[in-house]
């Protein structure tokens, strides 16, 4: 189906004012289809042609003021309206298909009890296969919804729902809202309720998850409660969108959706196990995240994909701000420093990279593809910075004009930077073009050729601009240990203190700035002995973010990196940092760099049961090590007695993540067979459970498991969005290249046809999860290149491809420069 571009957009908009919609949905019927009924008034400048977007089953009638419409004419999702000028009244009858790749109103069964559970996703395009629409985020309108159900079930959604009568529910009417944040939530949920200022909250889970969402709701109330009375004083606006619901969903794509009224989140954030503090911060700061979009994204709308980088940018900015200021849970920054801000540095150094701001989508599929790190991380990072220059006083009353401005409306991005010259900032062109309309980053390197060392700024020539950084260095000093000074890093070399001379040194210690940075070689050398030391978790991950970034770039040697992990691991407090540094020594230096593997899992694996050894009992950390020694044992047998509950560790208990943990890597060492695997799961079936045993079964080494994985790829196994991606994960595993050497052509090969079984997210996850990204050979990267030659290659494949292909070039480069 053609995807709706910004000319198109622009078109309607200009003819069309929507004055409502009404939308009725029958779902107390087959679990395949469901019947909607959509009414809505609008009024046209025309005379003039334009088109209603709808994606049914099947198109029983329209009608447009009363009279019929040819629904033969449908083509494409688009039904032609021709002629359409003053008030209008269009009614449409359909019947649409429940879907099950998280769009749409997708159904999805649960397997710890059978009962089916429904949400609506209509993000970025899906809203068509549920109700009739005129589909884009300027065409605002009021939503009222009638939903018949099973009298068994709850109904949720963007305005408050009453149930008239058992399995009949109305919902009021709601605030202007685009279509993309239409929600309903319908299912046999259990309910928690609660009421804040005047706010009716609830939470909404899968019955089989109602013990654990109780036994969490006090914590999510309470922050959500805390964020409510932050954002209220920051923003001098209250919440303006009725009740606020917060549904826990399962098979959700994303880690959540800011709809009006009611949010909706991944439901493996209703912790069933045991998680680390990291985990929970993640949680709460999710939390926040999707409650500033309720300002900004639903109260004040982009008018086009391409400034939905404001959304998110901000909504990261404030979502981590909000939640550090407001709740108990104050590591946001250095949990963002750890890893957000990797996802984004990554992002921006790949072919694929774009300016935060003004991507120049054509249409809204190809602004989809700019929907990544750089949207989310980087542009909360230059949001961070802007704050902190124009100060708290200038940055809000900016943003609360905006809101005054635009109210229930949208806007640009030029709107919101006039609100802040207008608001005292000052001329900001020059920042904004240098930082959010220039795509790429600066490298910023340390020269000790001469007698003082020098800060030396350099720009990718393809993506010049000038950026000034504010920023910090820390030298290590024998007696005073490690002080840090500013700097700002321009165009010119900045000499640093003739201390610093011989003396390891920190770039940017405080992570104040967006950048490259590199470790010279004295600070490289010096780093194993010095990092167990290192009190400050955030100058650690900016040493961190350094050694990565030197790995990607094949300029540190992982070896090296390698030994630094062994150094830090065991000493490193964030549970976060143990995490990321699991997966960094274990996910790529030892499964893609290092020319023995083995060994390199081995040193790590000795490394985490030092720190699970002497971490404090009970605590993320101890946690975080006993994962990573899991993913990195060689030696069935210590496996065996760790499921058996004989943990290297007091008071660590092997509970339902754990024990698949377990498993999986068994069966990557191909110490369990799939009666152990279905029996494990028969004793404790839940929707988790039913994917990790996907993800083992795909890890097994022998053809049928790889071929049981591969057909999760092709569609030929139906399946959820989760198990495709757990598939996708257990099919390569380094040790098996005999087994999936086949597949990396039939990978490259059949990739295009995919588009035919998957659609939206699950298309541009399964390319990705499936990619060979552990055949690290420069014939991989020519296959990639044959399929990107392909000019009819889906944008969502391509993009997929483009960066796991970089991703894999950069591990072909190190190997190149350091193995010997």
């Amino acid at each position: 189906m053609p995807s709706l571009s910004l000319e198109e957009s622009r078109r309607r908009a200009d003819l069309l004012t929507v004055t409502s919609y009404d939308v009725a949905l029958d779902l107390d019927g087959d679990d395949q289809t469901f019947a909607s009924t959509t009414t809505i008034r609008f009024t046209a400048a025309g005379p003039a042609d334009t088109f209603l977007d709808v994606k049914p089953r099947q198109l029983l009638s329209a009608r447009l003021n009363g009279s019929p419409l040819d629904v033969g004419t449908l083509h494409d999702g688009r039904l032609p309206l021709t002629g359409v000028s003053g008030d209008n009244e269009i009614v449409v009858e359909a019947v649409m298909g429940y879907r099950n790749d998280g769009e749409g109103l997708h159904r999805a069964v649960d397997p710890a009890d059978g009962r089916h559970y429904t949400y609506a996703m209509s993000f970025l395009d899906a809203a068509p296969s549920i109700f009739a629409c005129f589909d884009q985020p300027d065409l605002k309108a009021p939503y009222t919804f009638h939903v018949r159900a099973p009298e068994d079930w709850v109904v949720v959604g963007n305005g408050h729902a009453e149930q008239a009568e058992p399995g009949v529910w109305e919902l009021a009417t709601t605030q202007p809202l685009s279509t993309y944040f239409v929600t309903l939530v319908a299912g046999p949920y259990h309910v928690v309720r609660h009421e804040h200022d005047g706010i009716a909250l609830g939470l909404e889970c899968r019955a089989s998850l109602a013990e654990h969402l109780e036994k969490d709701a006090e914590e999510i109330l309470t922050i959500t409660t805390q964020c409510f009375d932050e954002f209220h004083r920051l923003f001098g606006v209250r919440y303006p969108f009725g009740d606020y619901h917060q549904a826990f969903v399962p098979e959700f794509n994303a880690g959540a959706m800011e709809n009006p009224g009611c949010v909706t989140f991944r439901d493996p954030l209703v912790f069933t196990s045991k998680v680390t503090r990291a985990e929970r911060t993640n949680r709460a700061t999710t939390i926040a995240h999707e409650m500033a979009h309720q300002w900004f994204g639903n109260l004040v709308t982009p008018i086009w994909w391409d400034d939905l980088w404001l959304n998110e940018s901000f909504a990261e900015y404030m979502g981590n701000r909000v939640t550090h200021d407001a709740t108990e849970f104050t590591d946001p920054w250095v949990d963002t420093a750890f890893g957000r801000k990797r996802w984004g540095l990554d992002a921006d150094q790949r072919p694929s990279t774009h300016p935060v701001a003004g991507n120049g989508a054509t249409d809204a599929l190809a602004a989809l593809q700019d929907f990544d790190g750089i949207s989310y991380a980087k542009g909360s990072a230059c949001l961070k910075q802007l704050a902190s220059n124009l100060g708290d006083e200038v940055f809000f009353a900016g943003v609360r004009e905006h809101f005054a401005r635009h109210r229930f409306g949208n806007a640009t991005m030029h709107d919101l930077f006039t609100a802040w010259e207008d608001a005292g900032a000052g001329d900001l062109s020059a920042w904004t073009q240098g930082w959010l309309r220039t795509a790429s980053l600066d490298l910023i390197a340390l020269d000790r050729s001469g007698d003082t060392p020098v800060l030396v700024r350099s720009t990718p020539a393809e993506h010049p601009a000038d950026r000034s950084h504010a920023m910090s260095v820390a030298r290590y000093d024998d007696g005073a240990g490690w002080v840090v000074e500013p700097v700002t890093v321009g165009a010119e070399p900045v000499a640093l203190s003739p201390a610093s001379a011989g003396r390891p040194v920190v770039l940017d210690p405080r992570d104040q700035t967006w950048a490259r940075f590199t470790l010279d070689e004295l600070t490289l050398t010096a780093m194993p002995d010095l990092l167990p030391g290192l009190d400050d978790p955030v100058m650690r991950a900016s040493v961190w973010n350094a050694v990565r970034d030197g790995v990607s770039n094949a300029t540190v040697d992982p070896e090296a990196a390698l030994r630094l992990v062994e150094a830090g691991i065991p000493h490193e407090t964030q549970d976060i940092g143990v995490a990321a540094l699991s997966s960094f020594a274990v996910g790529t230096l030892a499964d893609k760099l290092l020319p023995d593997p083995e060994a390199a899992r081995a040193r790590f694996h000795a490394a985490a049961l030092r720190r699970v050894e002497s971490a404090q009992e009970s605590s993320g950390v101890q946690l975080a090590a006993v994962r990573g020694a899991v993913a990195s044992a060689a030696e069935p047998e210590l496996l065996r007695r760790w499921l058996a509950g004989d943990v290297p560790a007091p008071r660590v208990e092997v509970d339902l993540d754990l024990r698949w943990r377990i498993l999986v890597r068994l069966a990557t060492l191909g110490a369990v067979g799939r009666t152990e695997l279905d029996a494990a799961f028969d004793a404790e079936p839940s929707a988790k459970a039913a994917v990790d045993r996907v993800q083992a079964v795909a890890s097994l080494p022998d053809a049928e498991a790889k071929e049981f994985a591969w057909s999760h790829f092709t569609g030929d196994t139906k399946a959820s969005n989760y198990a495709i991606e757990a598939a996708g994960t257990g099919l390569w595993r380094r040790g098996q290249e005999e087994l999936t050497a086949p597949y990396v052509d039939r990978y490259f090969a059949e990739l295009p046809g995919i588009a035919t079984v998957h659609s939206g997210w699950v298309l541009a996850d399964a390319a990705r999860e499936f990619f060979p990204r552990l055949a690290v050979d420069p014939a991989t990267l020519t296959g990639a290149e044959r399929v990107l030659a392909d000019d009819g290659l889906d944008l969502s494949l391509r993009r997929a491809v483009v960066d796991c292909a970089d991703e894999l070039r950069r591990a072909v480069r190190s190997r190149e420069a350091f193995w010997r």
